[in-house]
């Protein structure tokens, strides 16, 4: 099965499917014996897992260059490691990278590949639920300790290549963190799909066959957003719903040592309160969403070790702030996004609430 993906300068197919690595080295024959160095980006974590795998049914003479496991690879050491790698290989303009890993070996190498010679060709092998989201649309980038993908470039991928064989050695911890962004896509494009989540009594309750169909909605959420907005100028900011708030928890935690989705699903819910006062959304939805991610097993213990002031930092230095102002992506209904500049005294009666409620779920 594939998704197109269509944007103003490229076209490329996202292809998915269970043990697709052979037959991508097989229809891409032609492109990969044509550069002159294919060099792969993995992480420690994924390679020891998934090696034999991947030189069984990766048939190409490649290069592998490891980096730190998740967002610790997404630095300005590993950024120039890298770089310096492709340089003392002799690597050219007529080479090409390969990322197979998570979200944060994505943006890594994709953000190396745009810069490389002022930039190189480069293909998404995801292994995550999370990357799901992150390994389409040519979002590339790395962090600053002053905020998250602070430093980055749009650039697309030649092709995604959504294996589903990766996904079997998924720790539960990933498979939660990755669900917390299909869980947004839900919200901002289909009421019917987001009542399957309100549904849930636990993640065990998913089976293999459901998620694979979420994933691949997903997957079609977000091409259709990137083909109208690929440079985030007005519809592409509804894929940042619960990113706001979500970062600055990331951040104020410390990059590592809370997951990306993790950090989204605790944002979703300030976004939530916040499209109860603005939007239509009906007063009560956010504290049942709350109530999911708690039987989910998120952990909002995080929220009480983060001060709001620290937190407020962290927003007024996001990306979507503009001259001051916190644009928030919110919801009318569910389905229906659209984005409202918010004070920072809105947002602290929201995190004041959702701490009330994490305090009285410790009771």
């Amino acid at each position: 099965m594939s998704i197109q993906v269509k944007t103003k300068d490229s076209v490329y197919e996202v292809y998915l499917g269970e043990n697709i690595l052979q037959s991508f080295c097989e229809r891409q024959a032609d492109a990969l014996s044509g550069y002159d160095q294919l060099v792969l980006i993995t992480d420690e974590h994924v390679w020891s897992l998934h090696e034999e795998y991947v030189r069984t049914n990766l048939t190409l003479p490649i290069k592998i260059f490891i980096v730190p496991n998740g967002e610790a690879c997404k630095t300005f050491e590993s950024y120039f490691q890298v770089q310096s790698f492709l340089l003392e290989e002799n690597c050219s303009r007529n080479s090409a990278l390969l990322a197979l890993g998570g979200g944060a070996v994505g943006d890594l190498t994709g953000f190396v590949a745009a810069t490389f010679m002022r930039g190189i060709p480069f293909y998404q092998i995801p292994t995550t639920i999370l990357a799901h989201d992150s390994a389409v649309g040519g979002k590339t980038a790395i962090n600053h300790p002053n905020g998250k993908n602070m430093i980055g470039a749009f650039y697309q991928p030649m092709e995604v290549l959504y294996d589903f064989h990766f996904l079997k050695t998924l720790p539960e911890v990933e498979v939660r963190s990755g669900l917390a962004e299909v869980i947004k896509h839900a919200l901002i494009s289909d009421t019917n799909w987001m009542d399957e989540f309100l549904a849930l009594p636990n993640l065990k309750a998913i089976d293999n066959k459901e998620l694979l169909i979420w994933l691949e909605k997903g997957i079609r959420v977000k091409a259709r957003i990137v083909e109208i907005d690929e440079k985030e100028q007005s519809y592409r900011k509804f894929l940042n719903f619960g990113h706001t708030y979500g970062h600055a928890i990331e951040a104020t935690v410390g990059y590592g040592k809370i997951t990306h989705g993790e950090a989204v699903m605790i944002g979703i819910i300030p976004a939530l309160m916040l499209s109860e006062l603005h939007g239509k959304i009906d007063m009560g939805y956010s504290k049942a969403v709350y109530d999911l991610a708690n039987r989910l097993g998120y952990n909002f213990e995080h929220v009480l070790q983060c001060p709001f002031e620290s937190l407020a930092k962290f927003m007024q230095k996001d990306k979507k702030t503009m001259n001051g102002e916190l644009h928030f992506a919110l919801l009318q209904e569910i389905g229906n996004p659209f984005v409202k500049i918010i004070s920072m005294d809105e947002v602290k009666q929201c995190d004041e609430q959702l701490r009330q409620w994490v305090k009285e779920a410790n009771k």
